[in-house]
């Protein structure tokens, strides 16, 4: 089981902004759902630990 690192995080926010047309503002919104994202991905892996989920926007 890994843990979410800053840098993909990092990363997929970066690409998820940049698909959006890189907006001003809101960065805030690319992070967390970047963050949702690759929880899922992990969850659907089996990779997800233990209370990532608990805090998560809807």
């Amino acid at each position: 089981m890994s843990d979410l690192s800053e840098e993909e995080i990092r990363k997929r926010a970066y690409e998820l902004w940049k698909g959006a047309g890189e907006p001003c503002g809101k960065m805030d919104t690319f992070w967390y759902e970047a963050e949702k994202q690759l929880l899922a991905e992990r969850s659907t892996q089996g990779e997800l630990p233990p209370g990532m989920t608990d805090n998560l926007p809807i």
